[in-house]
């Protein structure tokens, strides 16, 4: 009796191990079955990635370092922005229709190429004051734009200085020797002025700092072409304390140091604030 029990007891514990075994063989050869990605699958699918985000930062936005102080306070020494190139680039015929191509508008801020010969390839960022057909001019640092005086609430007049005749009167008060004109806007200035306006050409814009005390701007080397602008600083990703001089050093010693200063004090002197900061 007891015998017959225990191999009625041995079958019932049979049954559910090979229950337990089955429920245990789908996912075992699952895992058997997933396929492994061979390394040219990884490379391929590596080599997609960075073409994709080549794409991105060549043609659609891209990084770029406030290196000086012309823009403060809307744009700092240090603050590392993305820049849209999409917006104010020339319109292609086949993607014209479905992608947002406009001209600079007042008071947008724009990063460009310098139009002068001498600093050819140096990335610059001002605000555009005057666009074709605006007629310019400044009294005692107050700009005019079309006989309306500007409201400016932007602007920095912290670092003015009243006896700056041409920067503060400008285009009625004749450039110096000392004012630091381009050569070619030197000699080609006069032929944009009327009466006491200057007027901006077709295809070009006028555009300032709006550090207006210490900012080189169309005052001082002229309008920026169309096909020099590069386009429109969305957003501030990341700002760092960083020294007024720092642009101008350049040896590999001088940006190791920086380097070790950001490591050093990433925390601690990164303007948190100013992260993700919409500039306008």
């Amino acid at each position: 009796m007891s015998t017959g029990t225990f191999k009625v007891a041995k079958k019932e514990i049979n049954r559910e191990n090979n229950v337990a075994l089955e429920k245990e063989k789908p996912s075992q050869t699952a895992a058997e079955e997933k396929p492994k990605e061979t390394p040219v699958e990884f490379l391929s699918s590596l080599a997609a990635v960075l073409v994709t985000g080549l794409f991105i930062i060549t043609f659609v936005v891209q990084a770029f370092e406030i290196p000086s102080s012309s823009m403060e306070d809307t744009l700092l020494i240090g603050d590392h922005v993305f820049v849209n190139r999409v917006q104010f680039a020339p319109q292609t015929a086949w993607v014209g229709p479905l992608l947002p191509y406009r001209d600079p508008r007042h008071g947008e801020i724009v990063v460009f190429l310098h139009p002068d010969p001498q600093t050819a390839g140096m990335y610059v960022v001002k605000r555009i004051i005057g666009v074709p057909g605006d007629r310019i001019h400044l009294r005692n640092g107050v700009v005019y734009r079309n006989g309306v005086a500007l409201v400016e609430p932007y602007v920095q007049h912290d670092r003015d200085n009243s006896f700056d005749s041409y920067r503060n009167n400008f285009p009625s008060v004749p450039p110096s020797d000392g004012d630091g004109l381009s050569a070619d806007w030197s000699g080609d200035l006069a032929s944009h002025i009327e009466g006491d306006d200057l007027v901006v050409p077709p295809n070009r814009f006028f555009a300032m700092g709006d550090h207006r005390g210490v900012s080189l701007d169309s005052r001082y080397w002229g309008f920026i072409p169309k096909e020099n602008i590069i386009g429109r600083p969305m957003f501030i990703y990341w700002s760092f304390e960083t020294p007024a001089d720092q642009v101008q050093k350049t040896t590999w010693g001088d940006r190791a140091l920086f380097l070790g200063k950001v490591i050093l004090h990433f925390f601690d002197e990164t303007r948190w604030g100013r992260t993700l900061k919409f500039v306008k």
